[in-house]
C-alpha cells in the first residue's frame, strides 16, 4: 500500500535562533522544556553547582555530598550535561560550564533562587492547572491552594524567603541595565512602591548622593527592609513607610517607581492603583514604570509565556505599548516616553495629563 503523503515531513521549522529543523525534532525539544525545568530545579536544590565550583567531581562523589543515589544523580548530571549546565568527560566526571556558574549560590548573577522558584511545588502546581485558567480567566493558583499567593506565602515562611530571594537576584541583573538607561538626577524625592527589601533605591540613592527615598511596602516587607537599609548605610537619606498602596501613598514628591508591580494584577487593580499613583503626585512629578513590554505578534518573546505565569499564579498579565497606553489613559497619564533597556524590562516614563488652564 502506498504510504501516504505527509508535507509536514519535508518541512523546515525555524528556532528563535534563526536556525533550522525538521517540525518533530523542533516540537520534541519544546515538549522536553518541561522537564528541562524539574532538573534544573533539583540541581539548584542539591547545590550541584556549588559543589563543583572548585572543580571536576564525579557522580559516585557528588552522590556522597548530597545524600542522593549515585546511578540515578549520574542521568541527572548527564542530562543536563546535554543542554550545557555542565560538561561531562569520558571518565564521568563532571564540571560547570558558564551557564551552569548561574546556578552558583554565590554568584553575583545568581539564578540559583529563581530557578528553585520557578521548580518549586507551589509554582509547579499552579503551572499544572493553567487549564483551568484558561477556561475560566481565573488565577489557577487559587484554585490549587484555596488562597492566593500572597496569603500563601504569609503562612509558608520558606516560599516568602524563596519568593523575595529569587526577586532579589533578579534585581542585581536588572539593575545593571536599568540604571545607565535613565537620568534620575532631576529627582529630588524618589518613592519605590513596592519596592521589596530595596535594593534598586539603596542603589539609585547611592549613584545620587543628593537624592532623598522613601520606600513604601507592605508591613511586614517594609520592617524586614529596615535591615537592608541600614546595612546600605543609607538610612539617613531613606525613609521606610508601610502601607497599602491601593489606599494611599506618600505624596508630594518628585519621582515614583512602580518596578515589577504592575503585572502582578489585572487592569482593574492597576487602574486603581494608577488613580493612587495620581492623587499623591504634584503636577510635576514623574511615574517610572519599570515592566515588560511585549513584543509584536508572532515575535520570539519569553514575556508572552511570562504573561501566563502572572495569569496562573497572580492573576496578573504582561502588557503591549497599546495596552499601557490605554490603561494609563484611563487614570489620567501620559506615557511620554519609553526606553528599552539590556534586560527584559523597559522604562515607561509617564506624567500626569494636567488639562490646559
Amino acid at each position: 500500500m502506498e504510504q501516504q503523503h505527509d508535507p509536514v515531513i519535508n518541512q523546515q521549522a525555524t528556532s528563535s535562533q534563526g536556525t533550522t529543523m525538521p517540525p518533530q525534532r523542533a516540537f520534541w525539544n519544546l515538549l522536553m522544556g518541561g522537564f528541562a525545568l524539574q532538573a534544573l530545579s533539583v540541581a539548584a536544590e542539591l547545590k550541584l553547582a556549588d559543589l563543583l565550583s572548585t572543580g571536576p567531581r564525579d557522580s559516585d562523589d557528588l552522590a556522597q555530598q548530597t545524600a542522593t543515589h549515585a546511578p540515578s544523580l549520574q542521568r541527572l548530571l548527564r542530562a543536563l550535561a546535554s543542554i550545557d549546565i555542565f560538561r561531562e568527560d569520558e571518565q564521568q566526571g563532571f564540571s560547570l560550564t558558564p551557564l551552569g556558574q548561574l546556578l552558583r549560590t554565590d554568584s553575583r548573577y545568581s539564578l540559583h533562587a529563581i530557578t528553585s522558584l520557578v521548580g518549586s511545588s507551589f509554582q509547579w502546581s499552579a503551572w499544572g492547572n493553567l487549564m483551568h485558567s484558561i477556561r475560566t480567566g481565573e488565577c489557577a493558583f487559587d484554585a490549587v491552594f484555596g488562597m492566593d499567593l500572597w496569603a500563601y506565602m504569609a503562612q509558608h515562611p520558606e516560599a516568602h524567603h524563596l519568593f523575595h530571594q529569587a526577586m532579589s537576584n533578579l534585581s542585581v541583573q536588572e539593575l545593571q541595565a536599568l540604571l545607565p538607561a535613565y537620568d534620575f538626577s532631576g529627582f529630588r524625592t524618589l518613592v519605590d512602591i513596592g519596592g521589596g527589601h530595596g535594593q534598586l533605591l539603596t542603589t539609585i540613592l547611592h549613584q545620587y548622593p543628593q537624592m532623598h527615598g522613601v520606600l513604601f511596602e507592605v508591613p511586614a516587607v517594609a520592617e524586614e527592609a529596615r535591615e537592608h537599609i541600614e546595612a546600605a548605610g543609607i538610612a539617613q537619606r531613606c525613609e521606610i513607610v508601610a502601607g497599602d498602596m491601593f489606599q494611599a501613598i506618600p505624596a508630594g514628591h518628585d519621582g515614583y517607581i512602580l518596578k515589577s508591580v504592575v503585572h502582578n494584577w489585572d487592569d482593574g487593580a492597576v487602574l486603581k492603583l494608577l488613580q493612587t499613583c495620581r492623587v499623591a503626585m504634584p503636577d510635576h512629578a514623574t511615574l517610572l514604570l519599570m515592566a515588560r513590554v511585549l513584543a509584536p505578534i508572532n515575535t520570539p518573546d519569553n514575556g508572552k509565556f511570562m504573561d501566563l505565569n502572572m495569569l496562573v499564579t497572580l492573576g496578573g498579565q504582561e502588557r503591549t505599548e497599546e495596552a499601557f497606553t490605554s490603561l494609563l489613559a484611563a487614570a489620567n497619564f501620559k506615557l511620554s516616553r519609553i526606553i528599552p533597556t539590556r534586560s527584559p524590562l523597559s522604562i515607561l516614563e509617564c506624567v500626569k495629563d494636567v488639562p490646559a488652564v
